[in-house]
């Protein structure tokens, strides 16, 4: 039994340990201020389990029951995690849960996450201390239990001590608790501020002083959770703020890759500070009729001249099939290797394999340009790739002589959760951007959209970015706007043109 903290909300935030913990789990129980995309590092066949909503909303779960639920799977001999925001035992009611776990003779380890009370002042260029400003922090819940007959918080000495000030959980009670803190001594003027969703893409911050911040919370229409810091070094905000200053900050960029391929992508946006919606549009399925074809040519790849990839899917069908029919690399130990651009390079570097061939201009027509340099009268060239590719490039190679096996391998198929997560996302809230890297991303994506019941006016705000100029072309014979498609065809170059694209937008 695992009592992890899950971090003030940025996903890179969560500890090695922590990572380590979910990559084992059986069940993951998980409150409202964890990040729900941490639930990635647990195996797929783990159960997840949401325990309860913070703040403003009702408990979907009492502290009782939860406690009940842990004692419950782990006393089934399950690997349990129970996933809490920030540090487990910073405010998060660890220490019962706990104690609710030795009471049943169960073992438990906790495993400390990265405090909001430290994290969020600093997401927010906020240091909580400063040695020319500040020698000390106080943190405070907002909220005392309860139970206790009296309060324990000694409100004049947190007033004058001169310690930075931090209270979490204290939206609700911010007038009330900046009123005890004004009474007992605070100047009024202290500077103070509201950060709601401290380190993720939805981050707020609200400004003033002690005695102006709960009526401009309450102005701003704040809700929780928020973190309310006061002091003097909130002073510094205004040269140390970083994380809104990123260039795609309150952005919201859906991309519609699978599952499998999102990562990268996924992590150089939010690296800009985008708030990245996964919406898969289209799943990769091997095609059983290729496993028999694939079987002879692998018989024989001793006797190609050229093998071919036209993307980073068929790289991993190929060799997945490849290693599962009982061989390894050694069998391409003559073949040459070609790759129609660098994403698919990568991919076959991740197989300890780099490609003879990459050409300069990443479509088909460019790897044809630089196999011109090639005698291909004769030459046995192998060509996995999908069910339904363009036909320019085996065509034009068998023109120029080559001998050309194509063997489809897979298809790109939509998800049969498709429709409802399209649903989902383009319900959550306004859009900025939709992001295409293949022509398939772009013919799943209208197909989801009609069979979700919306129309292509649902997504009419959002700037349409494609990864190059073939899947540009589909989406415009779709009638689609295309607004943004980078000059080199990779996730990287296409994350540049969406920033330069906003920076324009904002110019």
């Amino acid at each position: 039994m695992y009592l992890v903290g899950a971090g003030p909300g940025d996903p890179g935030c969560l500890t090695l340990r922590g990572r380590e913990c979910l990559s084992r789990a059986d069940v993951v129980i998980y409150d409202y201020l964890a990040n729900a995309d941490l639930l990635r590092h647990a195996p797929p066949a783990a159960a997840r389990v949401f325990a309860g909503k913070h703040g403003d909303g009702p408990h979907l779960l009492e502290q009782a029951d939860i406690n009940q639920l842990l004692i419950d799977h782990a006393s089934n001999g399950k690997t349990v995690v129970r996933l809490k925001g920030g540090d487990p035992l910073v405010f998060g009611r660890g220490g019962e849960e706990a104690e609710a776990l030795l009471a049943s003779g169960l073992r438990f380890e906790i495993v400390p996450g990265v405090t909001s009370a430290l994290a969020g002042p600093a997401y927010a260029g906020i240091p909580v201390t400063h040695r020319d400003w500040v020698s000390g922090v106080t943190v405070l819940t907002g909220h005392e239990a309860n139970a206790k007959t009296s309060p324990r918080v000694d409100w004049k000495n947190v007033a004058t001590a001169g310690n930075t000030l931090v209270l979490l959980m204290g939206l609700t009670q911010l007038r009330a608790n900046l009123a005890k803190l004004l009474a007992a001594g605070l100047p009024p003027e202290t500077p103070a501020a509201a950060l709601r969703w401290a380190s993720r893409p939805q981050q707020t911050v609200v400004e003033g002083t002690a005695g102006s911040l709960a009526e401009l919370v309450e102005t701003e229409g704040m809700r929780p959770p928020v973190t309310v810091v006061i002091g003097e070094v909130v002073r510094l905000r205004d040269r140390l703020a970083w994380f809104e200053c990123r260039p795609l900050f309150g952005r919201r960029i859906v991309v519609t890759r699978t599952h499998a391929q999102v990562g990268r992508f996924r992590d150089l946006l939010e690296e800009q500070g985008a708030e990245v919606l996964e919406c898969p549009v289209i799943e990769i399925q091997p095609l059983p009729s290729a496993v028999e074809v694939l079987e002879r040519a692998y018989a024989d790849l001793d006797q190609y001249d050229w093998l071919l990839f036209t993307s980073a899917n068929g790289v991993e069908v190929f060799f997945e099939r490849l290693f599962a029919s009982g061989r390894d690399l050694r069998a391409l130990h003559r073949v040459r290797l070609g790759v129609i651009g660098t994403e698919t390079g990568r991919a076959l570097r991740r197989l300890n394999l780099v490609a003879d061939l990459v050409p300069e201009d990443f479509k088909a027509e460019g790897l044809l340009e630089a196999l011109d340099a090639h005698d291909l009268e004769n030459a046995r060239v192998l060509l996995p790739r999908a069910r339904g590719a363009r036909r320019v490039l085996p065509e034009t190679l068998r023109t120029r002589g080559a001998l050309v096996e194509e063997i489809e391998t897979y298809v790109a198929t939509t998800p049969a959760d498709g429709a409802a997560r399209l649903r989902d996302v383009v319900g959550a809230g306004s859009l900025d951007c939709l992001t295409f890297t293949s022509s398939s991303t772009v013919t799943s994506f209208l197909s989801l959209l009609e069979e979700a019941g919306l129309g292509p006016d649902s997504v009419d705000r959002a700037k349409i970015a494609c990864i190059g100029p073939i899947t540009a072309a589909t989406a415009r014979e779709a009638g689609l706007r295309v607004d943004i498609v980078p000059e080199q065809y990779t996730v990287a170059a296409l994350t540049d043109a969406i920033i330069g694209a906003f920076q324009k937008e904002e110019a």
